[in-house]
């Protein structure tokens, strides 16, 4: 096996409140589009999966992670706040410090895989 293992962190706080690589690809993808429907899309998941992660999100934390504007002569849009940003940066953070502390015990446990 040559593929390089990944990483998927999820950070529980509570049964129901967690956030892991979805919502913070979600996040990205909003921040990128403007639109929790085109971020949602590009994920291949449905307006309405995408609109309860952000709504989820969005009742975790102290701000709003997300903010939306409906549609009309100006159109709709979706934003992703300072306070998402940080959400997310910290998020990211964490990954990369897992990355960096488990790399000497990930390249033992690849060494066992078998060569099938």
């Amino acid at each position: 096996m040559d593929e390089e293992p990944k990483f998927r962190i999820r950070v529980t706080f509570a049964p129901d409140a967690f956030i892991g690589p979805g919502k913070a690809e979600l996040l990205e993808r909003i921040d990128r589009t403007g639109s929790i429907a085109a971020a949602g899309r590009e994920m291949g998941m449905s307006y309405k999966r995408a609109w309860q992660l952000v709504e989820t999100m969005n009742g975790m934390f102290q701000e709003p992670l997300v903010e939306s504007n409906r549609g009309g002569s100006k159109g709709g849009g979706a934003s992703v706040t300072d306070a998402g940003r940080a959400v997310l940066g910290e998020y990211r953070a964490i990954e990369a410090k897992a990355r960096e502390a488990g790399a000497p015990h990930l390249a033992r446990l690849q060494a066992m895989l078998s060569g099938d």
